[in-house]
Order: C-alpha cells, then sequence, then structure tokens
C-alpha cells in the first residue's frame, strides 16, 4: 500500500513534463533577497509574496509540486485559506522542507553537514495532516583545497538516506537533494568527479537504509564548472558530461530526477535543462525535469518590489519562467520562447 501511494505522487509530480516549484526559502534567505530589493522584511510581506506566488494563474499546467518551507505551510492567504490549500485546489502537491540547515563538520574546515533528523517523525505526522505529500532535504558539498573529504560525503549521504526512508515510512515522496555548489574556480571535470563520488555513496546509503528507489526523486546539481572558473561550454557539452555522469551513478529504478538551478541565471537554466533533454544517449530511463527556486521566481520578484500594483505582472513572470522550463523538461524550448 505504501509503495503505492508513493509511486502515484511521483507520477502526479511529474505528469506530463511538469516540474517542481521551490519556494521554500528560510526566513533569512527570504529577508536577505527583499533587503536586496527595498522590501520590507515582515512576515506580512513573506505572507504576500507567497500568496500571489500560489495564486498565480495557470500554475498548475506546468508544476505539479510546490515545496514550501515551515512557516508558508501554517500560512493563510488574505482571503483567510491556507496556502498548501490553495494548491491543492489547483491540482498541485504541497512539499516541504524538513531539514535544518547546515551547520559546521567538526574537524573538516569548510565542510558541512546538514541538522534535523531529531523529532523528524512527528514533523513529518504533523506535515501530512497539513496536507504535505513530499519532502526535501538538502545536503551541500563544496569544492576547494582538499575538499570535499570522503568523511563529509559519506556523513551527508547517511544523513539524507535516513531522511528518505523515514520519509517514506510517513507516505510521502523524498526529493534527496545532494548538491555540490558552483562557488569556487573549479573545472567541469571536477565538478562531474566529485557529484559522481557523492552520488555513488548517495545510492549506496540509500540501499542501506532500505529505500525505495521507485518512490523518490533525486535533486542534484546539473555538471557545470564552478562560477569563477575561466571554462567555457556550450549547452550541449554540459548537457552531455551530466547524462553520462548520471548514467555511470544513478540507478535506472529512481523514476525522476529534478535539477536545482544552483545559481545559474534563469534563461541558462532553462536552455541546459532543454539540452539535457535532447542529448541522445542510448539510454535515459529518467524523467529528466527542474525543481528550480531563484530561476524561476527571481525575476518575478524583481518586478513586485513589494507593491501591490505590480502583483499581476510578477504572476505573469512566473508563469513565463514555469512555462519555458516545462518545454524544456520535454525538450521543447528555444529562445524565441522568451519573446
Amino acid at each position: 500500500m505504501r509503495n503505492e501511494v508513493l509511486s502515484k505522487t511521483v507520477k502526479l509530480l511529474l505528469d506530463a513534463g511538469k516540474g517542481l516549484l521551490a519556494m521554500d526559502e528560510s526566513i533569512n534567505t527570504c529577508n536577505k533577497r527583499f533587503r536586496d530589493l527595498n522590501i520590507p522584511e515582515t512576515y506580512e510581506y513573506r505572507q504576500k509574496y507567497r500568496e500571489f506566488i500560489v495564486t498565480t494563474p495557470g500554475l498548475e499546467q506546468y508544476i505539479g509540486g510546490a515545496i514550501l518551507c515551515d512557516e508558508t505551510i501554517r500560512q493563510d492567504t488574505s482571503a483567510g485559506i491556507p496556502m498548501a490549500e490553495v494548491l491543492i485546489k489547483k491540482g498541485i502537491i504541497p512539499g516541504i522542507k524538513v531539514d535544518n540547515g547546515t551547520v559546521p563538520m567538526a574537524s573538516f574546515p569548510g565542510e558541512s553537514i546538514t541538522e534535523g533528523l531529531d523529532g523528524l517523525a512527528s514533523r513529518f505526522e504533523n506535515y501530512r495532516q497539513l496536507g504535505a505529500r513530499f519532502a526535501k532535504w538538502r545536503a551541500v558539498i563544496r569544492i576547494g583545497p582538499g575538499i570535499p573529504s570522503a568523511a563529509c560525503m559519506r556523513f551527508n549521504a547517511q544523513l539524507l538516506a535516513q531522511y528518505a526512508a523515514q520519509c517514506q515510512e510517513a507516505r510521502m515522496v523524498p526529493v534527496v537533494e545532494p548538491e555540490v555548489l558552483m562557488d569556487g574556480d573549479h573545472s567541469l571535470e571536477t565538478c562531474a568527479s566529485v557529484t559522481r563520488d557523492l552520488l555513488l555513496q548517495v545510492f549506496e546509503a540509500l540501499y542501506e537504509h532500505r529505500v525505495d528507489l521507485s518512490g523518490m526523486l533525486l535533486k542534484p546539481n546539473m555538471i557545470l564548472p564552478g562560477n569563477n572558473s575561466t571554462q567555457l561550454f556550450t549547452d550541449e557539452e554540459i548537457a552531455g558530461n551530466t547524462i553520462n555522469c548520471f548514467l555511470e551513478s544513478v540507478p535506472a529504478a529512481v523514476p525522476g530526477i529534478v535539477f536545482l538551478s544552483g545559481g545559474q541565471d534563469a534563461q541558462s537554466a532553462t536552455a541546459r535543462l532543454n539540452a539535457i533533454n535532447l542529448y541522445q544517449a542510448k539510454i535515459k530511463p529518467w524523467r529528466l525535469s527542474f525543481s528550480y527556486s531563484r530561476a524561476i521566481l527571481q525575476p518575478a520578484l524583481g518586478i513586485w518590489k513589494g507593491e501591490d500594483q505590480n502583483i499581476q505582472k510578477a504572476q505573469a513572470a512566473i508563469l513565463h519562467r514555469a512555462a519555458c522550463n516545462h518545454a524544456a523538461s520535454t525538450g521543447q524550448y528555444h529562445p524565441g520562447l522568451e519573446n
């Protein structure tokens, strides 16, 4: 019965080329983005921001699930309707970020682990009552001199696996997010090597913790050079390196890979997703889609700027980016769609 519930949820999340909208910024992260645009850093403005996202007309055409944070899943709209209920009525499945962020890893300078396992089972029960049917946990891996260490990757893989096991016990789909950050001047080849090693560790841990791979989604980074690297690659080259890395490290039993944008600009994240779906490989056993935050929401946030009269234009920007990424998830995106 549990496996049937998980499989049904996965299918609905990725139905017809849809992807996930990650609107799960922490309060501190959301406030920082507001600060950059001189938007008041208050509960009321965070509520306004999230309300115009979830009420965007037509969003359900392109988005199968929305990842919320703890504050959002407990918030109501100005009409008194819970945010999660608004999504459900639109046919979008609510999800929830359950990790508590990263902390430095003792004895390993520059590396971090993710907290949040304490009390997770009871939190899953509460979030399910609030409407969530899937969840997300993020692990962060940095590339730099002497890092990442094998110990850091192994520890984060075990945390991801224990989260995923508890998530499935609660009959919720785990979105497993092992992110190799773009920060740095490392090469594309280094990103590929680290990502491959990390994913092998993650799936070994998931197997050890008896996680049903057919009832989960993987949310990884694309294979990219560091954002301070001088290397230049075409979208097709990035797509080929990404697919080949995953063919060596991600089991075919995983039904879907939903990429994070990881600091890419909005159009690059879309174009590269499109190239990944168009890449000719002997086999691509997974559905390849998106789970973007800034690459969908940042343009809209810059339009809104906290002003009610800008909400409709901001919603149009959200819908536009969602539509472009939906097209990319089926290999049908082209730059002309941006107009």
